[in-house]
């Protein structure tokens, strides 16, 4: 007797018709239009292209940082469209994690304070939040640094305390804005094995602009912007 299959998951981030155009008085700028993509629960995804493709824009379209032209981002299953600023900034806080090419750490605050704020605006008492921050910090080799600043850490290290912080809330999907760009190339491959590593352990999924096609190749699908389309890279 066959089993019966089970229903499909709903991808963790996905788009439909997604399409960007900025204006400036009379002029339209056209950045892509038409774009679907579909993100798995664990799948890694590496976007490329050259330099004013539109891969930052989109990336903050799936995010909800911004509005597209036309289309819709879905992100745990709910359509970003329908909801409030103030909802769509709590879904972002929970389900989604951020890294960009610089830190972003607020300077005033530690290792351990940067690590435990996301967790605290999800709603966490201080002990969870600081537990969770801690053992976060520890995985990511900055267990000796959890009380300094972010000036008294390196480029490296900074990075890999905002990597930490992007996983605080064990968010369904971390987006990540040439987060190694600023890294030489030995640092750069180090921060990138981490993000894999912690990839496979948490069961986050990735999708990471990157230039370096190197280390895209590393991850399960590598797509390309290209003349406003995104396409496969074999």
């Amino acid at each position: 007797m066959n089993e019966p299959t089970p229903p499909a998951r709903e991808p963790v981030l996905r788009c439909e018709d997604l399409s960007m155009t900025y204006a400036e008085g009379r002029m339209r700028t056209p950045v892509f239009d038409g774009l679907a993509l579909a993100v798995a629960a664990g799948e890694t995804v590496a976007i490329v292209g050259a330099s004013g493709a539109g891969k930052s824009t989109l990336l903050h379209l799936l995010g909800g940082l911004d509005r597209p032209s036309r289309g819709e981002v879905y992100v745990a299953g709910q359509k970003m469209s329908a909801l409030s600023d103030a909802e769509r900034g709590r879904l972002r806080n929970r389900a989604l994690g951020f890294v960009y090419q610089f830190h972003h750490l607020l300077p005033e605050f530690t290792a351990l304070e940067n690590v435990m704020l996301p967790v605290l605006l999800n709603g966490a008492p201080v002990a969870d939040a600081s537990a969770r921050a801690r053992g976060l910090l520890e995985a990511v080799g900055l267990g000796h640094r959890l009380a300094h600043k972010p000036g008294e850490l390196s480029g490296g290290e900074r990075q890999r305390a905002a990597v930490a912080r992007a996983l605080a809330n064990r968010p369904a999907c971390v987006l990540g804005d040439e987060p190694t760009g600023n890294l030489d190339e030995k640092t750069a491959a180090i921060v990138f094995d981490l993000m894999l590593g912690l990839n496979r352990e948490q069961g986050t999924s990735l999708v990471l602009v990157t230039h370096d096609r190197r280390l895209a190749a590393r991850l399960d699908r590598v797509l390309e912007l290209h003349e406003g389309r995104l396409r496969p890279v074999s």
